[in-house]
């Protein structure tokens, strides 16, 4: 059985679909992998402390001890390398890496971004869509690389932009779509690691 690691900042919804994946809990097809620990880089994070609650291996590795991007960054790859991961997977992982982070799990690194990529990389996707007019909204799971939010696509979930809509109302929508696609994704991508 393969494992993956999972990297988060914040609540954890995405980690928690996930999980329940690998866990067959009401998903049609059961993840082919156990995920083996759950770091983050905050102390306050609410999906770290659900992952605890869930008897998984959790890891604390704050940005803040660290005095520079490739410190930190070194320390969480120790902590990830220790699991023997087959698969990195960022979930509200609210940190840009550096390079050489990125480049030793190329190919096994994957995110998911709240917009159909490659419009809208970076922050505030929900309101610049809704800015410009778009008819469509989603998310996209990638690989990643070097260039944030630039990786290859390798799942995508559409949802409609409604007359009147407020970034929260459409984030809301997609982010129901992301607890489906991600581990979609992941169940198509484990195969060919």
């Amino acid at each position: 059985m393969k494992n993956i690691v999972i990297l988060v900042s914040g609540g954890g919804s995405n980690m928690q679909a996930i999980v329940r994946a690998s866990l067959h809990e009401n998903w049609a097809q059961k993840l082919d992998a156990r995920v083996c620990a759950v770091i983050s880089n905050r102390a306050d994070s609410a999906g770290l402390a659900w992952a605890r609650e869930q008897g998984l291996a959790t890891e604390l590795v704050s940005h803040r001890d660290h005095a520079t991007r490739e410190a930190f960054d070194e320390q969480l790859a120790l902590q990830i390398d220790a699991q023997t991961p087959s698969l990195v997977v960022l979930a509200g992982f609210m940190r840009i890496l550096t390079p050489g982070f990125v480049a030793r799990y190329a190919g096994r690194l994957v995110n998911i971004h709240p917009s159909l990529l490659p419009a809208f990389p970076g922050l505030d996707t929900h309101r610049r869509a809704i800015e410009a007019g778009c008819r469509f909204a989603g998310a996209t799971v990638h690989q990643v690389t070097a260039e944030l939010d630039h990786g290859e696509i390798l799942g995508q979930a559409v949802v409609p932009v409604l007359a009147g809509d407020r970034p929260e109302q459409l984030a809301a929508r997609v982010l129901s779509q992301e607890h489906r696609l991600y581990p979609r994704a992941i169940a198509a991508l484990l195969p060919s690691l």
